[in-house]
């Protein structure tokens, strides 16, 4: 059953682009303090990477209907996936309604992506483990981005480079614990390591585009060390 449920959400997770409008961030008019360039956003190519997630869940998915339907360390993974995906299916219609909302939806797709990762199987690594550890430590990235815009969209506390240093930071703790913890976390580091060269590329070289860059050699020495450990 869960394996057919993780199927069907991962189907509504892959069209739900094709029947929303194009969604490229929150707009002036959804927010009181306007961002039109947040520097905790990546440059906008590096979205690009939801074609590779959507792409690989749904191989994952339909791989798990066909071969691992009863698998119990499978299983043990998928609800908490389920769950994420789930959300992720009706994410853009509340991005573009309400960015409060969108924030904390995002923020439970996290939350969720990382019980499934940390839960993964350790055999079948490119059929499960991979593809939720992108999914993982893009969202990472993703939901930390909607943090801080919308933190500095609403006024709250910090102005947007300030909201910027904090949810990179906090990006960054979230990435140490999981490549720390998880048994795959190579595809997951990358993700991080994608979304902060976005991070740098947008920004140049001011405090937010070094503190990205710092946040790039620590990621990635990380989970070398950690995937050279276990090799």
């Amino acid at each position: 059953m869960k394996a057919w449920l993780t199927l069907v959400v991962t189907a509504a997770f892959f069209a739900a682009p094709l029947l929303t409008e194009p969604f490229t961030g929150y707009t002036d008019g959804q927010l009181p303090i306007a961002q039109p360039n947040p520097p905790v956003q990546p440059e906008g190519y590096a979205f690009a990477l939801w074609g590779v997630i959507y792409t690989w869940l749904g191989i994952s998915a339909v791989f798990g209907v066909l071969k691992r339907r009863d698998d119990a360390r499978w299983d043990a993974a998928r609800l908490p996936l389920i769950i994420s995906i789930a959300v992720g299916a009706a994410w853009l219609w509340v991005a573009l309604a309400s960015p409060i909302w969108a924030t904390i939806l995002i923020w439970v797709m996290l939350a969720t992506a990382l019980m499934a990762l940390l839960n993964a199987p350790t055999k079948d690594i490119g059929w499960f483990a991979a593809p939720v550890g992108l999914y993982a430590g893009w969202l990472t990235a993703a939901a930390n981005v909607s943090l801080g815009v919308a933190g500095a969209g609403y006024g709250l506390w910090f102005g947007a480079y300030g909201w910027a240093y904090l949810c990179i930071t906090m990006a960054l703790i979230i990435a140490i614990f999981v490549i720390r913890k998880a048994q795959f976390s190579v595809t997951y580091a990358a993700a991080v390591v994608w979304a902060l060269v976005g991070i740098v590329v947008a920004n140049g070289l001011n405090i937010t585009g070094y503190l990205a860059l710092v946040g790039i050699g620590l990621t990635a020495t990380l989970a070398w060390r950690r995937y050279t450990s276990r090799s």
